[in-house]
C-alpha cells in the first residue's frame, strides 16, 4: 500500500493523492509517523462495502441454517429486551427457540 505524509497532502493536495492510487488501490496517510488515513477511489470503497455486506448476509444465513436465532412475536421481543435491561438481569443470552409467529 502506498504511503502518502500529511505534509505531502498539504503541500502537493489532491495530485498526491491521484499520483499514490495509480498504482495501487489504496493509500495510507500518515501524520507524524503514525498511519491515520486511508484514502481510496469511491469505485474502489463501494467494491469494499458490497464484500461487507455480502459476508454480513453470509454470517446471517449460518446463523440460520444452525438455528442460532428467536423466532418471537414483537412485543416478546421487546419484552426480552426489557428483560435484558433491568439490573441484575441473568439473561444474558436470547433463549434458542423456534416458535411460529405470531
Amino acid at each position: 500500500m502506498s504511503a502518502l505524509t500529511a505534509n505531502d497532502l498539504k503541500t502537493r493536495g489532491v495530485a498526491a493523492i491521484e499520483e499514490s492510487l495509480s498504482a495501487q488501490p489504496e493509500a495510507v496517510i500518515s501524520v507524524r509517523g503514525k498511519d491515520r488515513f486511508v484514502v481510496m477511489e469511491v469505485a474502489q470503497y463501494q467494491y469494499l462495502r458490497e464484500c461487507e455486506l455480502d459476508a454480513a448476509l453470509a454470517q446471517s444465513r449460518a446463523d440460520e441454517a444452525a438455528g442460532r436465532y428467536v423466532a418471537e412475536s414483537a412485543q416478546a421481543h421487546m419484552a426480552r429486551l426489557d428483560a435484558l435491561l433491568q439490573p441484575g438481569s441473568t439473561a444474558a443470552k436470547p433463549v434458542r427457540k423456534k416458535t411460529a409467529p405470531r
